[in-house]
């Protein structure tokens, strides 16, 4: 062993040998590698909130397929600017009406720099489901999420509350509006008034024209800022599961609900009785204006919801086999078992979520129709392909999740050729064979949610693509 002197050591042209010269290279070469690691990483973070390059891979490992353990992001950085005012919105109608008006929303208080108070839910629809926003989504996460573009509080400051004298000034603002008439419009309001309160939010929003980032965001809020709350998410995905685990599934939005037959007046394949019961139902809501409905001029034009017997006939035609999976994404169907009679013998594998849960489970959701809708929008959004029986608003919002996600398969029904075939087939003229083949060809091309530019109609926006069912601007880098 070789023993050196305290002045050896202390010599200035000393040299430590390799052996003890390799531990503080290793020394060095760790730290620069844990620098470059947080380095990198705080770069990709930054990315992550700025950019739309891990917006596919994000939502792939989302709420809609299986829980996928992951350590939570931060939130991004808050945006600061000046509020011009307080924006209070009232939604209305049923869960996807009111979340493509969220989205609307936090769009309109970003285009005018405005603070957004949480949206009040609708509770006086036919439904009258008493959820609050933080009963179906995660507020904390709506919030945090969406910091760094619009500030978003929990409730209206009690200094401009009703309670306390103050006049909050209402309107409704016009429908498929562009951002020149918020700016124009709306925003000079503000200058008189704190806070405005938009009584109603559907479709007020144009589907075209607004710039890329606005359009962009409407897809952020509705892809990433609004997540169910993680009770619906755990119970959601709890079905997707136990679905997956049989084979693969179709999805059915039967929409042969008592609410849509009253509103749409359509009464085919309804007894007297039930059809007189639906007028009546009709004319007890105010805010369904049109009264006087002729069904059959109704059906004939494709705009009722396919009965379930000719859900059958529409299946078969389409291909699907006995054996077929089918979840029935819909609320209790008119008429009652009776009337899924012929759908069950047909196609003996049909479930609903109360067929697959324990009754204890659905319990917390029973009268509240928005959450076990928000069960069927999990499972219709995962699910290997996806039929509505009505192009309905959540029809269109589950489409446009499904070309988010990848393009999965949606049939989209052409319900005024169909009716027309059904009657052909029904009355002798069309045999089986013949029928088949003219319901496949009439659902090639367009109708099984490959990519698509939204049709544009810009002096009839009712009658255009709708934004959410296709939101082409936040697909094409997937």
């Amino acid at each position: 062993m070789e023993i050196r002197s305290e002045s050896t050591l202390m010599r200035s042209d000393y040299k430590p040998p390799l052996s003890l010269a390799i531990p503080k290279a290793r020394l060095q070469v760790w730290f620069f590698r844990v620098c470059s690691c947080i380095l990198v990483w705080t770069c990709l973070i930054q990315l992550f909130w700025h950019s739309q390059i891990f917006t596919g891979l994000t939502n792939q490992i989302s709420r809609f397929s299986l829980p996928v353990e992951s350590v939570p992001l931060p939130p991004p950085p808050r945006r600061n600017y000046t509020s011009n005012g307080i924006l209070l919105v009232s939604c209305n109608g049923g869960l996807n009406q009111m979340r493509a008006a969220i989205c609307d929303m936090v769009t309109v208080a970003r285009l005018l720099n405005l603070t957004l108070v949480v949206p009040e839910l609708d509770k006086k629809s036919f439904w009258a489901d008493p959820s609050d926003f933080e009963d179906i989504f995660d507020v904390k996460h709506f919030i945090d999420s969406l910091r760094d573009e619009v500030r978003i509080i929990r409730r209206l400051p009690k200094r401009y509350s009703k309670k306390y004298g103050y006049k909050l000034f209402e309107m409704p603002p016009v429908s498929w509006s562009n951002d020149k008439y918020y700016l124009q419009q709306v925003l000079p309001r503000f200058s008189k008034r704190k806070v405005i309160h938009f009584v109603r939010s559907d479709t007020r929003l144009a589907n075209n024209g607004l710039s890329l980032d606005l359009q962009r965001l409407r897809c952020r809020v509705n892809f990433q800022g609004l997540r169910f709350t993680p009770r619906i998410e755990a119970l959601g995905s709890k079905l997707v599961r136990i679905l997956q685990q049989r084979g693969s599934f179709v999805a059915l939005h039967l929409r042969y609900e008592m609410d849509m037959l009253a509103f749409s007046g359509c009464t085919h394949g309804c007894t007297e009785e039930e059809a007189e019961e639906l007028k009546k139902m009709r004319y007890a809501y105010p805010w369904w204006r049109e009264k006087e409905i002729v069904s059959e001029e109704r059906r004939v034009q494709g705009l009722c919801p396919l009965t379930p017997e000719e859900a059958v006939l529409v299946l078969k035609a389409l291909g699907f086999q006995k054996d077929t999976q089918i979840y029935i994404a819909a609320g209790e169907i008119y008429g009652g078992a009776k009337r899924l009679a012929l759908l069950k013998e047909s196609f003996p594998r049909i479930v609903k979520k109360e067929m697959l849960l324990d009754p204890t489970e659905l319990q917390q959701f029973q009268n509240h129709s928005s959450q076990m809708a928000a069960l069927d929008f999990i499972v219709s959004v995962a699910s290997n392909t996806f039929i509505p029986t009505y192009y309905g608003n959540m029809a269109k919002v589950v489409e446009g999740h499904r070309r988010y996600l990848g393009f999965k398969k949606t049939i989209l029904l052409d319900r005024k050729r169909l009716v027309e075939l059904l009657d052909l087939h029904n009355n002798k003229t069309l045999s089986w064979d013949q029928f088949a083949v003219a319901v496949k060809e009439a659902h090639q091309g367009r109708r099984m949610g490959e990519p698509t530019h939204r049709k544009v109609i810009s002096d009839r926006p009712k009658e255009e693509d709708y934004f959410y069912a296709n939101p082409q601007e936040c697909i094409t880098n997937h």
